[in-house]
């Protein structure tokens, strides 16, 4: 008898609220990822390839053999707008997992991002679209398209593992991910932070007060840990 695994489309997705993922939009990465005790933030590896403001949206997921894109493509035509299609590619940098073409169509059919733990190819063409692109690397070296592969189903992706339906912010530093059962949670106290700092900085920025924040921050630490 066949054996599926490794080769399966899994159709179902449980996207959370479409408002409540849009709240995470303009919140930087790193005031989301401080209230996550730091541990749901993608590698650096993981970098954006254009221009990227704010992406926000829910993990379309892919799991994709190295250096075969078989399953982007059928991903491409099952993503919803609003999804965010999250490669895993194993890492590999030997050839690119999509170019142009595939990101623009993903950028007409209104994907929110596109997120690759491997290769793309077509820099240029990267740069002029305004769909939020990230990836590992760059090579003008094609892929396969053999297969096997699968969809929705949970990946590793810079490191983090990314379910689908989970919620990714992203902008320049990079990207965070939010399970959807700790999101409002993690939004108000995101919200929070980066209102006190935005309310806060503008007095900071004399140096005379920025230095003692830190003084008062950091003494704290070093207290607890005995140091002078």
């Amino acid at each position: 008898m066949a054996v599926n695994v490794g080769f399966r489309i899994f159709d179902r997705i449980n996207r959370p609220p479409r408002e409540l993922v849009e709240r995470f939009k303009g919140i930087p990465s790193s005031n989301i990822n401080d209230e996550m005790h730091r541990l749901y933030c993608m590698s650096a590896a993981i970098s954006p390839l254009n221009e990227v403001d704010s992406m926000v949206g829910t993990a379309f997921t892919v799991k994709a053999p190295i250096g075969d894109n078989l399953m982007f493509h059928r991903a491409l035509d099952m993503a919803e707008s609003g999804d965010i299609i999250v490669v895993d590619g194993a890492g590999a940098l030997d050839r690119s997992l999509a170019g142009e073409i595939m990101i623009t169509f993903a950028e007409k059919k209104g994907i929110a991002g596109i997120v690759v733990d491997g290769a793309l190819r077509d820099l240029d063409g990267i740069h002029r679209s305004k769909m939020p692109v990230y990836a590992k690397g760059i090579t003008p070296q094609g892929p396969f398209k053999n297969g096997p592969g699968e969809i929705g189903v949970p990946v590793c992706c810079g490191g983090i593992v990314v379910f689908p339906g989970d919620i990714l912010v992203g902008d320049q530093d990079g990207i965070v991910v939010i399970r959807p059962k700790d999101a409002e949670e993690v939004l108000k106290a995101a919200q929070k932070s980066w209102h006190l700092k935005r309310q806060n900085f503008p007095n900071m920025q004399q140096r005379g007060r920025i230095m003692k924040v830190m003084q008062r921050e950091y003494g704290q630490v070093w207290r607890r840990k005995g140091l002078q």
